[in-house]
This record gives structure tokens, C-alpha cells and sequence, in this order.
């Protein structure tokens, strides 16, 4: 008998311990930017907010314990083909965060898992669309395009996918000593092409500077001949000037009374000086018939009645 009560108040203890825990585990404590998520008698009866709750014992149970943060998913290194039979390892990086706790628990088994997996086949779709040397210039096509195929699944998961992020693109060992050899190849062909273009830079550059010499060269030339040519001009015009303004003059002083006899006075003076330089052999000259007429050569000058000239030489 002593030994059943011992076992019956054992019991009842426990159960004891029991039905406190269960009290205690209905006073729920919810976290900032956490949501629980509570069945009762095994149907979807609530969802607890950040605050404290008191649930009913043995009814309500917290099933899940959704954070409402944004996660950084890795997604692990998978083989991918690119559309010229290259093999490449890639992975990335997803960065997500609930926001529906309810379809989050029963939309999805595991959402951080689904993620990755649908990320990735999404991954090998859009790299076997492309070419090896696209893969490394087109990360953010990608990037758009894993983000876009996670969306159609954000209502029914409960989720936000806010981005996805390439890490790593690696290729085999001997695709890269192929790459580094084509890169040294670019190298040098853009090498020559800049010396080249250097040479022919210069070639240039020295036409242009003889060109401008000799055009410079030609303008003085051409400015020297104008302003010869001006000078020139100026010269004839000041003595036409200086002429006219002495025929004007000499018409005006034969107007005066002793002006033709003065005139035919310097006429004589200036005739007698030329007959003196006749006896010089390098002359040529043309003399009218008679030298000794000298009345009527002076009046031919007015009435054009001169004897016919003839030439002589001495």
C-alpha cells in the first residue's frame, strides 16, 4: 500500500509538472519582425504578432515560427552548358524575406529550398541561351531573369525575392588557358593597331605642317606681289598725277601772253642738247629730212607738216 501511494503522488506531481508547462508554454512572447503561426486542435486558427499572447492550453499550438527579416540564401555551385557546349560552375546568392507567414508554413514544405532550387534551374535555363564569352558580360540578364521566374512564386509561397546575385562563373582549366591566350592576343592586336595609328598620327601631322608651310610660304609670296604691285600702282598714279597736273600747267602758261614763245624757247634749248649726243656710236635715232629746217620742225609740232622722217644709223 505504502508503495502505491508513493507511485500515485509520483504520478500526480508529474502531472503536476505537466499541466504547468502547459500553462506556461500558452504565454507566448513574439519578437519584433517574428510571426507565429497557431492551429488549434490541428486547424489554422491564428497568426501571433510581435507582443505577448495567452493561448489555450492543449487547444492552441504554435506550429511555426516565421522571421520576417530579409535572408541571404547561398546557392551552391551547380554545372551549367552554355549554348557552345562549354561547362561552367556557378553560384549565387538570393536575398529574400516573408511576407505572407501564413503561405510561407502551408503554401511551401521549405521556401528557403524551393528558392535555391528553382533559382538554379532558372540559372542553367538562361545560361544554355547563351554563349561562354555572353555568360561573363551578361551577369545582370541573368540576375533579372532568376528574380523574375522566383516572382511568379512570391504570392503562393508567402515570399519577397528582392534580388539574386551571381558570385562565381568558373570555367575548366583549359577553357581559361584558352581565354588568357586570346586575351593576349587582343593584347597585341590592339598594340599594333595604336602604334600604327601612332605612325600614321604622325605621318599626318608632318603633311599638315609642311602644308601650312608651304601656304604660308605662298601667302607672303602672293602678300610681297600685291604689295609690290600696290607700290607699283601708287608710283604710276602719283606721276600720271604728277604729269597731268604739269600739262595742266604748261597749257595754262601758254595761255599767258610770251607763253608759246617761251615754250618754243625751251623746246630749241632742249633740241640742240639731243643733237649733241648724234656722234655716239650705240645710238639709233630717226631724223626728220632737214636738220637744218628748224622753223618748220618747230611748227610742225602744231600744223603735222613734218617731212618724212627717215632712218639713219651711225
Amino acid at each position: 500500500m505504502q508503495a502505491i501511494e508513493i507511485f500515485s503522488q509520483v504520478v500526480l506531481g508529474l502531472f503536476a509538472v505537466y499541466l504547468t508547462f502547459k500553462f506556461l508554454q500558452a504565454i507566448r512572447m513574439v519578437p519584433n519582425q517574428y510571426a507565429h503561426i497557431v492551429e488549434r486542435l490541428g486547424n489554422y486558427h491564428t497568426t501571433l504578432g510581435p507582443g505577448f499572447h495567452a493561448l489555450i492550453p492543449f487547444l492552441d499550438k504554435v506550429v511555426y515560427k516565421q522571421d520576417l527579416r530579409e535572408e541571404t540564401i547561398e546557392v551552391e555551385p551547380q554545372e551549367c552548358f552554355t549554348k557552345d557546349n562549354v561547362k561552367v560552375e556557378v553560384d549565387g546568392v538570393i536575398y529574400i524575406s516573408v511576407m505572407d507567414p501564413v503561405n510561407a508554413s502551408y503554401g511551401v514544405t521549405d521556401y528557403r529550398y524551393a528558392a535555391v532550387q528553382l533559382s538554379q534551374t532558372t540559372t542553367r535555363s538562361v545560361i544554355g541561351l547563351m554563349d561562354l564569352d555572353e555568360t561573363f558580360e551578361e551577369r545582370a540578364k541573368m540576375s533579372i531573369e532568376v528574380v523574375k521566374v522566383l516572382s511568379e512564386m512570391e504570392k503562393s509561397w508567402g515570399i519577397k525575392v528582392h534580388r539574386y546575385e551571381i558570385k562565381n562563373i568558373l570555367t575548366p582549366r583549359t577553357v581559361q588557358n584558352a581565354m588568357e591566350r586570346q586575351m593576349t592576343a587582343e593584347r597585341d592586336r590592339r598594340a599594333i593597331i595604336a602604334r600604327s595609328e601612332g605612325v600614321q598620327g604622325s605621318k599626318v601631322n608632318e603633311a599638315e605642317g609642311k602644308r601650312a608651310e608651304i601656304i604660308n610660304i605662298s601667302e607672303a609670296e602672293m602678300q610681297r606681289r600685291i604689295n609690290e604691285a600696290e607700290g607699283r600702282a601708287q608710283e604710276i598714279e602719283a606721276i600720271a598725277e604728277a604729269t597731268a597736273s604739269s600739262i595742266e600747267q604748261i597749257a595754262e602758261a601758254l595761255t599767258q601772253p610770251g607763253g608759246t614763245e617761251a615754250m618754243k624757247l625751251q623746246l630749241s634749248e632742249k633740241y640742240i642738247g639731243h643733237l649733241s649726243g648724234l656722234a655716239r656710236k650705240e645710238n639709233e635715232i630717226i631724223l626728220p629730212k632737214d636738220l637744218s629746217s628748224y622753223d618748220a620742225l618747230m611748227e610742225g609740232l602744231s600744223i603735222q607738216d613734218l617731212s618724212e622722217p627717215v632712218k639713219k644709223k651711225k
